[in-house]
């Protein structure tokens, strides 16, 4: 065979070998003159672009992929042939042009990579480009990048409505163009689910809407819903399985919906172990493809996803509930009515901390005033606080001074503590992490003394009528549960002074600083002609307009206007030490009786004046005196020098004395003690006739 023949065996090859090329190969290949005109391409390309050959040969290289990034692929084609450094893996974005066998206006992603052709003097012949249809690819990306952000985002906050935002600004406008999330009331209002399907007619609240022109929704979020019956979202939350609607009926979601562009449809339950917690509903109106499988089960997860989330915001909800109802239970309905005090509270319930308060009546007409709170949250915070509050009235009953009764509550919390740490039984108690702080005020409205202590609470703001600040200048102690060092101050509060004993979770705030609010709060007592009810509305107003219960602590506020027991109303006598003072005891609480008209409670005055006044002047030191004041009850005081205290026994049949305390106890509706800082006061009292 000679040169010639073998020269054009070699090229009929050559030509076979280009043939198959462009017939077999399963990407498109294309080849471009120097002036981007299209010469020649092959079977797979043709397939791409879903056009005919003769729209394509002779044609700018950007007509192979219509509705493409046609100027983007030129300019990378100019770029190619002038510098000779090839463009591998540009991804172009477009749509595929209506035609039968394909969605009308479907998305399309291609992949190109372009190279320069020379000969071998160098001179350019143009370009080959490789093209592949990497829609169904880039789908997949897209879907993945979607759950990747859903997870991230949906779930992180403990609100319901926060979660089901988080769905919407997830799946817009990547995934549906409107997405609406409804969850059942049951949700909303922290109650106990019932697990199983959601029959018709129960109602819904929606929670979210998202769309992709930022258009609301026809219903507001916060509305109640009911979804008619039967259509593919109500059918949803019957079998609590997902659907797909590719092509979208007025029967589906109603005429008004496919009016508006509607016209393919995923009804995705939001389920949660069996239970339902809602529907998420994804629409599409804008872009013309319908939902396919594969956005059916990215819509099934990402619709887990929420009601796991929603779960986690109900749970939280209904602790909080059950705490906020038990904290509620667990605090005063309203203060006493005490001629020493006019009181008035409020409480803001928070995300953290338990707070608590208390107005305290106690012997001599005096009051206990407290407020304090517990570090943590929910039912365990709300428990804690309750037994606090008790413990505090319990040692107050017993006359505590401010300092002891705060030093009292600190063992109380040191146990507290070790009690919760506990392992188990027999295993050493470890204190567990347990902080509370506490603030005890008593107001004396006889003499208008208030002393008080603190451990670890804020002070209180004093307010004289005057506007000037002039409350005891309390120095507080380290928290509860942290050991003691706890100080007493006092000062002597003018008739008609405020008294504000609050939380730091009401002069703290987002944006606002513990003196900023302490400086609002002062200011707002300075209104003139206000009662302590009507300044504590002023203060929510003034300080609680950014208390948001799911982000905030706790905020209280105790507020007290003080008065005073007037010279009318106190007898007050010195006496001897000596036994024969009694009968003059006797002798001047009769007729004070007298005076206050009084004379029906003369009999069993006299007797407990007696025993008193003789117990007294047999066990105790001088000096010694008698007080009768007349309050919301009669009470009756006899003070001594002695610190001893005074026990109750009962006396055998043939025993001479030892009857008097007895005596006093089944005479009078109370008795006690109380100790000063030198000697102690024993008191008993007696309710008044009803005219009183």
């Amino acid at each position: 065979m000679g040169e010639a023949e073998r020269g054009a065996e070699d090229r009929a090859a050559e030509a076979a070998l280009l043939d198959a090329l462009f017939t077999q190969a399963p990407v498109g290949l294309f080849l471009v003159d120097p002036e981007l005109r299209v010469t020649r391409f092959n079977h797979a390309a043709r397939g791409l672009r879903q056009v005919p050959a003769e729209r394509v040969l002779g044609h700018r290289i950007g007509g192979f992929a219509p509705g493409l990034a046609t100027d983007e692929l030129l300019a990378t084609a100019r770029r190619v042939l002038e510098t000779g450094e090839p463009a591998l893996g540009v991804l172009l974005r477009g749509r595929r042009p209506a035609g039968p066998g394909h969605g009308d206006g479907e998305e399309i992603a291609v992949s190109a990579s372009l190279f320069r052709l020379t000969d071998s003097a160098g001179r350019v012949l143009g370009l080959a480009a490789l093209a592949e249809d990497v829609t169904d690819r880039e789908r997949a990306l897209e879907r993945l990048e979607i759950l990747h952000r859903a997870h991230r985002r949906i779930g992180t906050s403990l609100d319901e409505t926060v979660t089901a935002e988080e769905l919407t600004a997830v799946a817009v406008p990547d995934l549906a163009d409107v997405v609406i999330v409804d969850v059942l009331g049951e949700v909303s209002q922290g109650r106990r689910l019932r697990p199983g399907r959601v029959g018709p007619g129960s109602p819904l609240r929606r929670a979210a809407f998202g769309s992709a022109d930022g258009s609301p929704g026809e219903v507001p979020t916060g509305t109640l819903v009911e979804l008619p019956f039967p259509t593919p979202c109500s059918q949803a939350l019957a079998d609590l399985r997902p659907r797909l609607v590719p092509r979208l009926g007025a029967d589906d979601v109603g005429p008004r919906a496919v009016a508006r562009g509607a016209h393919s449809l995923i009804a995705a339950p939001l389920v949660v172990h069996g239970t339902a917690l809602g529907i998420a509903v994804f629409l599409r109106t804008g872009r013309p493809e319908p939902f396919d499988e594969d956005d059916l089960q990215l819509a099934e997860q990402l619709a887990t996803l929420t009601a796991h989330g929603l779960d986690k915001a109900h749970a939280y909800t209904r602790e909080r509930t059950v705490a906020t109802a038990l904290q509620r239970r667990l605090l005063p309905s309203a203060p006493p009515r005490l001629t020493g005090v006019e009181a008035a509270h409020v409480h803001l319930p928070g995300d953290d901390g338990a707070d608590w308060f208390d107005v305290i009546s106690l012997s001599g007409a005096r009051v206990g005033l407290t407020v304090g709170t517990v570090a943590g949250r929910g039912i365990e915070a709300a428990a804690t606080m309750g037994q606090l509050r008790t413990a505090a009235r319990a040692l107050a009953a017993r006359d505590a001074a401010p300092d002891e009764l705060i030093a009292g509550l600190d063992e109380v919390t040191v146990r507290l503590a070790r009690e919760v740490g506990a392992e188990g039984e027999g295993a050493p108690a470890a204190a567990a992490p347990l902080s509370a702080t506490c603030l005890y005020l008593v107001y004396d409205p006889v003499t208008g003394h208030c002393r008080g202590a603190s451990a670890g609470h804020p002070v209180p703001l004093a307010v004289a009528p005057d506007g000037s600040s002039e409350g005891p200048a309390i120095r507080p102690g380290p928290p509860l549960g942290e050991g003691g060092g706890f100080s007493v101050a006092s000062a002597e509060l003018p008739e008609g002074s405020l008294l504000a004993l609050y939380s730091s979770g009401l002069v703290l705030g987002r944006g606002r600083s513990a003196a900023e609010g302490r400086e609002t709060l002062r200011s707002v007592l300075g209104r003139p002609g206000r009662t302590p009810a009507e300044l504590c509305d002023d203060v929510v107003y003034a300080l609680g307009e950014r208390h948001d219960p799911r982000t905030v602590d706790d905020a209280s506020l105790l507020l007290v206007r003080t008065g005073r027991l007037g010279a009318d109303r106190i007898a007050e006598w010195p006496l001897r030490h000596d036994p024969e003072v009694v009968a003059q005891a006797r002798a001047l609480a009769v007729r004070q009786l007298a005076q206050w008209g009084l004379d029906g409670l003369a009999d069993v005055t006299e007797l407990i004046v007696s025993e008193l006044v003789t117990n007294a002047v047999r066990y105790g030191l001088p000096p010694l005196s008698l007080r009768l004041l007349r309050d919301r009850e009669l009470i009756c005081e006899v003070t001594d020098g002695s610190s001893t205290t005074p026990h109750m026994r009962l006396a055998e049949p043939t025993d001479e004395g030892g009857r008097g305390l007895f005596l006093v106890m089944h005479l009078a509706d109370r008795w006690g003690t109380r100790f000063a800082a030198r000697g102690k006061t024993i008191w008993a009292t007696q309710a008044l006739p009803a005219a009183e």
